[in-house]
This record gives C-alpha cells, structure tokens and sequence, in this order.
C-alpha cells in the first residue's frame, strides 16, 4: 500500500509534571515537549514525539534543535515522496548524521501512520506478541522520607519495577532503606553516567549486597573500559542506556563485557526501524533488553509500550500509567495500570489512542504547518 505524506505539523508544547523530576542532570517541574503530527491527501493521521529535553543534558539534542532539523533537514525528505512501508522512510534519514531523536519523532508518526492505514495495532505490525507488558516506574531523587513514601505508594498500586535515580553522595544509604523496607521489591538505580572511573569504584560495589535488578550507566556513554572493568567486579548486571546509541554499539558493549542488560528508546537510536533490528540480535544473543522512557506524554508512551509488546523485551521497563507524570495527558484513553501491574497492549488500530485536541490547545506554545 502506497502512502503520502502531504503535511506535517510541529506542536510545541510545556506540561506541568505531576511531581518534580530531579536527576544527576538537574531537576525538571515542567516538560517542554516536541510533537510531530503526520497527514496523507486522503486524511489519514499519524503521530510521534521527540524525547528529546529542553537542554542538552541527557543528549545533544533539545527540542528546539529536534524542531529546526525537522524543518530544515528531516520533514522535506519525506513530504511528497510515496512509500510503502516505514523501514523505507528510515533510510531516506540515513545521510542526515546524529540527531536521533528529531527522527524518531517523525518515523514513530510514520510507523502509527502505517499501522492505522493497515487496520491494526501498532504493536502487532512491529512483530509484538505480548496483550500486556509488565509496568515499572522511574523515580527521581528525593529526600528518602518523601521516596519512600512514594515507592509504598507506586508498589501498592502495583508496579513491578521500581528505578531510583542515584549520584554520588546520594546512593548507598538510600537504596539500603529501600531494601529493608522493600525486601522483595524489584529494585534497580540509575546514575545517568555521575560516576568517575576509577575513584568512584569502590563506592560502586559498595552496592553490590542490595540485590538491585540492575545498576543503569554509572559512568558517561562513551567510557566503555570503565563499565567493562566494573561489571567484571560486580555480581549486579549493568545496562547501558546512553551508550547505546546503534546495534553495532549493543555488539560492541556486550563484546567488550560492559553490560550484560541494554534499556533501548527508540528515540535515542533513531527510529523503531533500528530498535527492531536491535531486539532481533539481542533475541539471538540472549541479551535482556527493556524499554526505557524520558517522561513522554501518552503519545510516546504508547508507541513504547508497542514496542515493549516484542519477546526480546524481557524486563519490565519504564512503562507507567499516565497519571505517573500528568494531572491529566493528551491522548485519549489515557495509559492506565491494570490490578496485577501490567499496561494493556492496545487493540485499535495504530498506537491505539487519539490526541485531544482541547487538551493538546491547552499547553501548546506554538504549532508549524509544513506542506508539499
């Protein structure tokens, strides 16, 4: 089946998170959010999101570099040009270098596109055989009373899987009383690369008698040797988050020894078109893989949780209920915890949801209009 895209529209949009989000990379209270709204001539939609941050902490990007390639590199090497299937649009990115996450905000829209002009579940074309995924949740740092008081709260409503974002000086102590207080608690932190190499070593395996399910990227993406020569003093599996930025970079991560668990976002590898070819190396490697998130609204929630649908996902990743960041989300029906912690894969066309459009004028700053 041939499509189109005749149209696409940037939505730039700032949201009021639901409870202060702080990381070795600062804290967040609002998230400044990049949509990308696909069109074909006969009115068919399609949605993606660009995770990039407002600063460019996590990544280079930010949103406003994601919108300017959209516009000036991105958008005009699809707009007009007949396709039959998303993997074709992914190649026609190929020659633009870096900028991940501006892609994958359009190939995601493309992939949702695809799969509502097919009539089914986007989780279903991507090659999923999951109907739920197992949910976990991603906390920020906090005072430990307050994060206790919000493990208890998200534990009780179901989660499976709890992250603790960790920095130096704020890490043993506080993951020791979440184990005491949570003794069989899935428990895994991530540090966002604030570690050195090799004087935050012995501070490192000073973690290694928490039972954690995994230690996430202690140390800056490109410090391979150090990931390498921790894990191969740790009991405790790493996953590489940051690093991972290709397959060849999964290959060689595992290869050198540097992780034996990999977070994959479609939106820091570029598009689903990568992060399939990912998963089916990993499948045949035996490497466990999760889903990560970067505090999407439910649009790109629920193209995760698509992708999270796939058997190489083995680990509950960062999939959480809409409520976990918005007083209220954009998309309708929100994202929502069943009672034995899972999220339903959708069964409607597409990712399964659609974009309100009152709620989506509420917190929109601007919106471009790009034609053929």
């Amino acid at each position: 089946m041939e499509t189109v895209v005749e149209a696409a529209v940037l939505h730039r949009l700032s949201m009021p998170l639901r409870l202060p989000f702080e990381t070795s990379y600062g804290r967040e209270e609002r998230r400044e959010l990049l949509l990308v709204e696909v069109r074909t001539p006969d009115g068919d939609m399609g949605w993606g999101e660009c995770v990039a941050q407002a600063r460019p902490l996590y990544s280079p990007e930010t949103v406003d570099t994601a919108a300017l390639m959209l516009v000036r590199e991105i958008l005009p090497r699809v707009l007009g040009r007949p396709w039959s299937h998303p993997a074709e649009v992914w190649e026609w990115l190929t020659p633009v270098r870096g900028h991940p996450m501006a892609k994958f905000a359009l190939e995601g829209a493309v992939w949702d596109l695809y799969a509502r002009r097919l009539g089914r579940p986007l989780a279903a074309v991507l090659g999923g055989t999951r109907q739920e995924v197992a949910a976990g949740v991603s906390l920020g740092m906090a005072p430990l009373s307050a994060l206790l008081d919000q493990v208890r709260g998200w534990v009780e409503r179901g989660y499976r899987r709890v992250k603790i974002k960790i920095a130096p000086g704020r890490d043993r102590e506080t993951l020791a009383a979440l184990r005491q207080a949570f003794p069989g608690l899935a428990l895994m932190a991530d540090a966002n690369g604030a570690y050195r190499w090799p004087q935050d070593a012995a501070r490192l395996e000073a973690l290694d008698d928490l039972d954690l399910l995994m230690l996430e990227q202690p140390f800056p993406p490109e410090d391979w040797e150090a990931h390498a020569a921790l894990q191969a003093r740790l009991r405790t599996p790493l996953c590489l988050d940051e690093s991972i930025g290709s397959l060849a970079e999964a290959r060689r991560a595992v290869a050198l020894g540097a992780c034996r668990v990999i977070n994959v976002k479609p939106g820091r590898l570029g598009g689903f078109t990568p992060a399939l070819a990912l998963e089916a190396w990993a499948r045949q490697a035996g490497v466990p893989l999760w889903c990560g998130g970067m505090l999407e609204t439910g649009v790109g929630r629920a193209l995760n949780v698509a992708l999270a649908s796939l058997p190489g996902f083995t680990l509950p990743g960062d999939l959480s209920a809409s409520e976990r960041y918005w007083e209220e989300d954009i998309i309708d029906p929100p994202v929502t915890l069943t009672p034995d912690g899972t999220i339903r894969v959708p069964e409607a066309p597409g990712a399964g949801w659609t974009v309100d459009p009152r709620r989506l004028a509420r917190y929109e700053r601007w919106s471009r209009t790009l034609r053929v």
